[in-house]
């Protein structure tokens, strides 16, 4: 009884999924769920930096906001890309600048710019952005061997 309601259940948010899917058209790379999330963060990454010090206004500020915005860049990028080999390259590069990112959070974290707390928010924001990248690459990946 209850292995029948949730089968039930499944096959209700199969359907609904389907939907979703076929009601959502994806006409710009804003419209991508990995783009705006990668975007929050460079938002929050640019707040972030205000407050370092001058002298790492060429330096970690100006790194870390360029890892930042290439996340976004690049997924952008390859969202125009037609074949799956330039996709898979373009978001494959904005997982390395994430990572770059996430390199560069430590580092002013450990050096006294960033706080605990800040640096959890950000952290936790660039593994939700990791995340969803390895989808979007999963999913390529999917649409190409289909």
């Amino acid at each position: 009884m209850i292995t029948t309601r949730i089968e039930n259940r499944l096959d209700e948010l199969r359907i609904m999924n389907q939907e979703l899917k076929t009601e959502i058209k994806i006409k710009s790379f804003t419209d991508l769920y990995v783009w705006k999330e990668a975007h929050k963060l460079v938002i929050m990454i640019y707040k972030v930096t205000k407050i370092f010090p001058k002298e790492e206004q060429f330096g970690l500020t100006n790194q870390i906001r360029r890892a930042a915005v290439s996340v976004t860049s690049n997924i952008a990028e390859g969202f125009s890309r037609n074949t799956f080999k330039d996709k898979t390259q373009f978001y494959s590069i904005a997982l390395g600048s994430l990572t770059e990112t996430q390199n560069q959070l430590l580092i002013a974290r450990d050096i006294g710019y960033i706080e605990n707390k800040i640096f959890q928010e950000l952290g936790n924001q660039t593994v939700t952005v990791s995340k969803l990248c390895n989808g979007l690459l999963k999913s390529n990946r999917a649409k190409h061997n289909s």
